[in-house]
C-alpha cells in the first residue's frame, strides 16, 4: 500500500470502505481493499456496490494524477457503465484503472476488479470531467478537510 498522504483519495466514504491505493502512476490506478463481513451481500460474497465503487475509483483516480507535489487533482464522474462478471470469494478485491484518452476537459478511462485468485468480478467504461484548475497535471492546492460533519438542521 502507498502511504504518502500524496495518494489519499480524501473521501470519508472511500476511508469508511477501506480502500488502499497500491499504485497510482499517471494513466493507471491500482486500489484494493480488504473483505470483511459489511462488504458482502446476504449471499456472503463482495456486494456488486461494492465492486461499482472500487470500478469508479480505480477509472477515476487513473486520469487524475498529479506531478506537482503537494497539489492535487479533482474531477468527477459522468459516466459509469458496468459489468458484473462472476463472484469473489475471500480475501481482497483489487481493482485496476488505466486511461484511455484524455481531452482538455474530459477523460475516458476503463477498469477491472479481481479477487484475491485474480478472477474477474466486473469491468467498466466511464467518462470523468476535470474540476476547474485540475486540468493542468500540476494540479491545485488540496482543498481543506471534507470530513467535516453534516448537521441536518
Amino acid at each position: 500500500m502507498v502511504e504518502d498522504i500524496e495518494f489519499r483519495s480524501e473521501s470519508p466514504f472511500l476511508d469508511m470502505i477501506g480502500t488502499e491505493v497500491e499504485e497510482w502512476r499517471d494513466g493507471y490506478a491500482r486500489i484494493g481493499v480488504n473483505l470483511r463481513p459489511e462488504l458482502l451481500n446476504r449471499a456472503s460474497v463482495p456486494h456488486g456496490g461494492l465492486v461499482a465503487t472500487l470500478l469508479d475509483h480505480a477509472s477515476s483516480f487513473c486520469g487524475l494524477y498529479c506531478t506537482q507535489p503537494g497539489n492535487r487533482r479533482y474531477g468527477m464522474t459522468l459516466s459509469l457503465s458496468c459489468d458484473f462478471i462472476g463472484q469473489g470469494t475471500g480475501g481482497r478485491l483489487t481493482a485496476i484503472g488505466v486511461l484511455t484518452k484524455a481531452g482538455r476537459s474530459v477523460y475516458f478511462s476503463s477498469a477491472e476488479v479481481v479477487d484475491a485468485q485474480g478472477k474477474l468480478l466486473g469491468r467498466s467504461t466511464s467518462v470523468h470531467r476535470y474540476r476547474t484548475g485540475s486540468e493542468n497535471p500540476k494540479g491545485v492546492p488540496p482543498r481543506a478537510s471534507s470530513n467535516a460533519s453534516i448537521k441536518g438542521d
